[in-house]
């Protein structure tokens, strides 16, 4: 692979213009559509798009490129702003199996792992499945928290009992001490999580009720005032009830 070159670009149709390979990542699929609305793509152009959208927009998404010939990657980030920086992050990928392995070591430059999980739309869907897991767990820590502060328990020491029992997840690493000192300066922003679990919701055929409540828990949060908090926050929508 070419070693990486500086391109003066002023907007993004410049991007677009002096990129063979492009990434994007952007709040939501509406978005990436009225990005690429106005680009010039061409022939045998890559999109590493990792954006956590709608599944189905991606797939669609990825249909429609490979009808004009650009190979679309969609490929999701499990892991935080700051855990990206220390490359501590895994990237599932959706997307033509042969381009993901061409372009496999330059994930790897941002990444810890990366993984294909199938077709354009999987690595969407891999990321609701795994932020659905997670969300579940910090969810479940804040209410441990607030029920060993109800029982008049030590909270440092509860954190600490719960990092040695069965009940161990590593949010407990990232998320305890914030929840405890409601410190909820952002690492991820809560209202960015309530539009996975939305997302979560809308992709399902059946009902996921603790995603449901989870959903109704970080809404409440977000009517509190702390959705541009970290989400460590939806412990504020379980002590304020």
């Amino acid at each position: 692979m070419d070693e990486a070159r500086c391109v003066n670009a002023v907007t993004a149709a410049d991007v677009f213009d002096h990129c063979d390979v492009v990434f994007l990542c952007l709040p939501n699929s509406n978005i990436v559509r009225d990005v690429l609305r106005d680009a010039k793509l061409r022939s045998g152009q890559i999109l590493v798009d990792t954006t956590t959208g709608d599944p189905s927009e991606m797939a669609a998404l990825g249909a429609e490129l490979a009808a004009k010939g650009v190979h679309y990657l969609d490929a999701t980030v499990s892991g935080s702003s700051a855990q990206l920086l220390q490359r501590n992050v895994l990237v599932m990928v959706g997307g033509d199996a042969e381009v993901f392995e061409l372009y496999r070591d330059l994930l790897m430059r941002f990444a810890r792992d990366v993984v294909h999980v199938g077709p354009c739309g999987s690595g969407a869907k891999m990321k609701l499945v795994t932020n659905l897991v997670l969300g579940l767990n910090r969810a479940a820590l804040a209410e441990g928290i607030v029920l060993a502060q109800q029982l008049e328990l030590d909270l440092t020491q509860t954190l600490d009992v719960m990092r040695r029992s069965m009940a161990y997840s590593r949010i407990m690493d990232t998320k305890g001490e914030m929840m405890i000192t409601q410190d909820f300066t952002p690492q991820a922003k809560l209202s960015q999580h309530l539009k996975d679990v939305r997302l979560m919701l809308a992709a399902s055929g059946i009902p996921l009720p603790m995603s449901e409540t989870h959903r109704q828990l970080l809404e409440k949060a977000e009517a509190l005032g702390y959705g541009d908090a970290d989400n460590s926050a939806v412990i504020k929508a379980i002590l304020e009830s």
